[in-house]
């Protein structure tokens, strides 16, 4: 039944990246990029990755789907025609050079749930097996441990490229998000009784999961990542529907660098802590007296710095994004199906 169901997500998606290519109106090219990501973390569920399913759902089929719709609204939701289209001998050559290669690439890799594979005899089992006694037996969740701890370093390198991704863009779109004053609130989806009165019970819920999922990822899938996109989602929501300008009245431009800032700082902090302490840098040992409170308690912090900073960024990048005075295209798709001129 599972190798069915895999066969069945597979063609899906292979369907999915098929019409993405030959689309050229944008908006429709999006909205399918958000199903093929979606397919994705059915088929991560299926090979019992929930975590990266859960990121992949919310990052890819849901943050991403909303940032690439509010880059459309500065630019264009159609491609441009090419005036010449010719078969290109050289182009095929080099597709079908690198993908032979890929297959031979992966015809010595081990089948996919092999024990003997090496992946199953180095880190893998040292984790399961070492993480109640090295990190702290209250957290079940083993990827929350390897994350947070373990590859504390390179998950604090992840908090530090995304902050340095917003800075960028902040640099590139000239400081803080502000929103065109002139534009009605919410625009027509705004208009919308039934998306307003939709949404209105929608985006408590959104943030509160968020929230759980922040704070019970030692128990179950989630972290930070993941509770910092949902969150973003629901400020989104929030925006498309009663506006931007009402969103940033709550989370001005200004607050929201401070908090990108924040989520590194309190990330760092946790790691400076423990070199004030006479350790080293990330050392939770002796953030308290037992060695695994102390484990816990920079998980928790570090969780923490990282879900500020990826709700702090990808809000932000919305809101500038949505206020540069053009209008969404997804706006004019809803007045659209509504039949207004």
């Amino acid at each position: 039944m599972l190798a069915l169901i895999d066969v069945v997500l597979l063609a899906f998606l292979a369907v999915t990246a098929v019409a993405i290519v030959r689309l050229r109106d944008l908006f429709a090219a999006v909205m399918v990029t958000g199903i093929f990501s979606l397919l994705s973390a059915g088929l991560f569920t299926v090979m019992d990755a929930v975590d990266v399913a859960f990121t992949e759902a919310s990052v890819g089929a849901g943050i991403s789907t909303i940032l690439m719709l509010a880059t459309l609204a500065v630019t264009q939701d159609v491609e441009k025609k090419r005036w010449r289209r010719r078969f290109s001998p050289l182009a095929l050559g080099v597709v079908v050079v690198t993908g032979a290669a890929l297959v031979y690439g992966t015809s010595d890799m081990p089948r996919y749930g092999d024990p003997d594979a090496p992946i199953h005899h180095y880190l893998a089992p040292h984790f399961l097996e070492h993480t109640p006694d090295e990190i702290n037996e209250h957290i079940p969740n083993v990827v929350t441990a390897v994350l947070a701890s373990y590859r504390g370093y390179d998950t604090f390198g992840e908090t530090t490229v995304i902050f340095t991704a917003a800075v960028m863009v902040l640099m590139l779109l000239g400081g803080a998000a502000t929103i065109d004053r002139r534009r009605p609130g919410g625009g027509r989806m705004g208009a919308n009784v039934v998306l307003r009165a939709s949404a209105k019970p929608l985006v408590p819920l959104i943030l509160l999961f968020a929230l759980y999922v922040q704070f019970h990822g030692d128990f179950g899938p989630g972290g930070g990542f993941q509770a910092g996109v949902i969150f973003a989602a629901g400020l989104v929501l929030y925006a498309l529907v009663y506006g931007p300008d009402r969103a940033q009245a709550i989370f001005t431009g200004r607050r929201l660098e401070a908090l990108v800032a924040l989520g590194v700082l309190i990330y760092g902090g946790a790691g400076v802590a423990g070199i004030v302490l006479g350790g080293e840098f990330l050392d939770y040992d002796l953030l308290a007296a037992d060695p695994q409170d102390g484990q816990h308690r920079g998980i928790f912090l570090v969780e923490l710095g990282v879900g500020i900073t990826v709700a702090a960024v990808m809000t932000t990048l919305f809101l500038l994004f949505t206020g540069r005075g053009q209008p969404a295209p997804w706006e004019d798709r809803v007045g659209e199906s509504e039949g207004t001129p």
